[in-house]
């Protein structure tokens, strides 16, 4: 389970996943690197900033109606959507876990270009068309133990080591409707830099 977003507009919204990004650092073994803050903040298009360094392959994972967790059902004002996990690879190697989720209603509407992705990532969805509309990141790290922290990790056993810990989401708007991503970073992925030299 994540940690309940409390939906705020504008300013105020920044400030408050800032402030929920400072508070879990508190409570993580260890604070978030400069460069992994960097990762959990960065605007745009993530898959265009790990093609900074290498190939960027799609391998998805699951795909269809299902369940939606607390922090989901609350953004998305529904207790089943649709869900599609994947993870993004840099030159082979897992670099970020990553659920997007949508109602069942807005994936027969606007949304409904995401059950046809494949292997294409959900970037080329989501900057390419001038109506999607992004809302603040907010950057977390996922409980221990906590449900979405044990649903990726039996995910990630089959592909690494270690899971990723640090994740950020976000909502999407698209014609009155909402689509939720989030993205969770391998370790390692914190050690590489996120901007364009």
């Amino acid at each position: 389970m994540l940690p309940r977003s409390t939906p705020v507009p504008g300013s105020l919204h920044r400030r408050v996943c800032t402030a929920r990004l400072l508070r879990a650092q508190a409570g993580a073994r260890q604070p978030a690197a400069p460069r992994l803050r960097q990762w959990l903040a960065a605007p745009g298009s993530l898959t265009a900033r790990l093609r900074l360094h290498g190939a960027v392959s799609v391998v998805v994972l699951d795909q269809g109606t299902r369940k939606l967790w607390p922090q989901e059902r609350q953004a998305l004002g529904c207790s089943v959507g649709h869900v599609r996990e994947v993870v993004l690879h840099i030159d082979g190697r897992a670099a970020v876990w990553a659920r997007s989720t949508v109602s069942v209603r807005a994936v027969k509407g606007p949304w409904r270009a995401i059950r046809g992705l494949g292997t294409r990532p959900l970037a080329e969805l989501l900057f390419s068309h001038h109506a999607v509309r992004r809302g603040p990141l907010c950057g977390l790290v996922l409980p221990s133990g906590g449900p979405a922290h044990r649903h990726l990790g039996r995910q990630w056993q089959q592909i690494a080591p270690t899971p990723p810990r640090w994740a950020r989401h976000s909502l999407f708007h698209h014609h009155g409707q909402r689509l939720q991503v989030l993205e969770a970073f391998a370790p390692w992925v914190s050690k590489l830099s996120c901007i364009a030299r």
